[in-house]
């Protein structure tokens, strides 16, 4: 029996048991240009799984690079 307590989801406020990591600007956009991964938040699966299915990692990059702008979008 695990003890851990419930986590928030940062984008639709669910408790969950366990988050993902989701990095703001994507990775491969850090990566190639060996820049620092910069900031991130912990979301739900099921957010982490339809940012990625909705947006490119370009628009992520460049549009939805904030928690404020994805949380716009999700609502």
């Amino acid at each position: 029996m695990s003890n851990k307590q419930p986590q928030q989801c940062e984008l639709c406020q669910r408790e969950m048991d366990d988050l993902t990591v989701h990095h703001l600007v994507p990775r491969q956009n850090t990566k190639r240009k060996k820049q620092d991964p910069g900031e991130t938040i912990n979301i739900c699966s099921a957010c982490h799984r339809q940012i990625h299915t909705l947006f490119d990692n370009k628009v992520l990059a460049q549009e939805l690079n904030t928690l404020e702008k994805l949380s716009n979008e999700h609502n």
